[in-house]
C-alpha cells in the first residue's frame, strides 16, 4: 500500500505563509456557530417548472448527507439532485440546492431533517451545477484570541492590502490528509475509486496537491504575486486566461489593478506555461512523479486557478477576547487560506471536505 510522502503532506497541509509567522493563536470552530458562511448565487429562481430551488439552512451536516435527504423529500434519485458547492459540516451554512418537481406537487418550504431546514422552494427551469455561484459570505468567530494588538493590527492591513495566497485548505485533503494516501495509490496504478463521489475526492486532492505544491513554491520565491514570462494569465473574476509572452508595463499596471492575477496548474490535458514560468511548474511537477501523467489519463482537462486572492469587504473587530472576521471570497477559495495568515489555529478539526 503506498503512503503518501511527507513532502505531499507538507505541500498540501503546511504551506509556507505569505506575510511570515502567525500574530497570534486562536480557537477557529470552537462551536458550529462560529463559522458561518452564505453562498451568493447570483441569480434567483427563473419561474420554470422542471425544478426547484431551494434556500437550505443547515448545521453539523455535510451537503452531501443532506442532498440525500433532499431527495427522499422530493421523491427523486440522489443524482438528480443539484447543488453549487460543498459547505463545511462544522458550520451554519446557508446554500442552494434543486430538485426535479415533484409529481404531483407538494410543498417542500418549510420541511426539515437532521440538522437542515427548507427555508424557501422557487420554481426553476434547471439543475443546479456545480461551481454555478457568484461566491461565498463568512461571518468567522475565533475564539480565545491571544496576539499583540499591533502585531494582529499590522497583519490585518496586509491581508486587506496584500491577499493571500489562494491555496486549497486542509478540507479539500480529508481527514488528517487521508485523502493523500488514496492519491498515492492513484498515482502508484492502484487506479481510481468506482463510486463517483469518492472517485471526485480523489481526483480533486490530487489536483489540489499540485497546485498547492507550485504556489508554495512561488510563495517561498516571492514570485507569487508577480507575471514571469510564459505566464498563463487569469483575468480577474472570470475562469478564463490567456498566455503572456513578454511582461509590458500594461500587464505589470493591470496586475497592480488585481485585474489579472498569475496562475497555477489544475493539472490535466491541456497547455501549460512557457519560458519561466513553464519551467518553474515542470520542474515542480516532476517531483510528484507519475501523478501529473495519471491526471492526464484520467481523462482531466486541463485548467488554472489564481495565485492570488483578496477578500472582499474585509472587516475585522476585537472584543473580548474573540476576533470576528467578516468577508466575502469567489467560488473555490477557501475561508482557512485567509484565517492561516492571520493566526495559527492549532486545535480546529481537520474535517475532511464536507465528507
Amino acid at each position: 500500500m503506498s503512503e503518501a510522502p511527507a513532502a505531499w503532506r507538507a505541500a498540501a497541509l503546511a504551506p509556507p505563509r505569505a506575510h511570515g509567522g502567525p500574530a497570534g493563536r486562536a480557537r477557529l470552530k470552537a462551536s458550529a456557530e462560529d463559522f458561518a458562511v452564505a453562498e451568493r448565487l447570483g441569480f434567483g429562481a427563473d419561474g420554470g417548472a422542471a425544478h426547484l430551488l431551494l434556500t437550505v439552512a443547515k448545521r453539523g451536516r455535510d451537503t452531501l448527507a443532506v442532498a440525500r435527504e433532499l431527495a427522499r423529500l422530493a421523491g427523486c434519485a440522489p443524482r438528480e439532485v443539484g447543488f453549487a458547492g460543498l459547505k463545511d459540516r462544522l458550520a451554519v451554512a446557508t446554500q442552494y440546492f434543486t430538485v426535479p418537481a415533484p409529481r404531483p406537487p407538494r410543498p417542500l418550504a418549510g420541511l426539515e431533517g437532521e440538522g437542515f431546514r427548507v427555508l424557501a422552494a422557487e420554481a426553476h427551469s434547471r439543475k443546479l451545477r456545480r461551481g454555478a455561484l457568484a461566491g461565498n459570505a463568512f461571518v468567522i468567530w475565533l475564539r480565545e484570541l491571544e496576539a499583540p494588538p499591533a502585531r494582529l493590527a499590522e497583519r490585518l492591513g496586509q491581508v486587506a492590502a496584500a491577499g493571500v495566497p489562494n491555496y486549497f485548505g486542509p478540507q479539500r485533503f480529508g481527514r488528517d490528509g487521508a485523502n493523500l494516501e488514496a492519491v498515492a495509490r492513484f498515482a502508484a496504478g492502484a487506479g481510481l475509486p468506482r463510486q463517483r463521489e469518492a472517485r471526485a475526492f480523489v481526483l480533486s486532492a490530487a489536483r489540489g496537491l499540485l497546485f498547492n505544491a507550485l504556489l508554495a513554491r512561488r510563495v517561498a520565491d516571492g514570485s507569487w504575486q508577480r507575471l514571469l514570462p510564459g505566464e498563463l494569465v487569469n483575468l480577474a473574476g472570470r475562469n478564463s486566461w490567456f498566455a503572456a509572452g513578454t511582461i509590458d508595463a500594461e500587464l505589470e499596471a493591470r496586475l497592480a489593478r488585481r485585474d489579472l492575477n498569475p496562475t497555477g496548474p489544475l493539472a490535466g490535458r491541456g497547455p501549460s506555461p512557457a519560458d519561466a514560468a513553464g519551467a518553474l511548474e515542470a520542474e515542480v511537477l516532476a517531483g510528484f512523479g507519475p501523478l501529473p501523467a495519471a491526471l492526464e489519463g484520467a481523462g482531466l482537462e486541463a485548467a488554472r486557478r489564481p495565485l492570488r486572492l483578496w477578500p472582499e469587504d474585509f472587516r475585522a473587530e476585537v472584543e473580548h477576547g474573540t476576533l470576528r472576521l467578516e468577508f466575502r471570497l469567489p467560488p473555490g477559495a477557501y475561508a482557512t487560506a485567509v484565517v492561516r495568515e492571520l493566526v495559527e489555529t492549532p486545535d480546529t478539526p481537520l474535517e475532511p471536505e464536507d465528507a
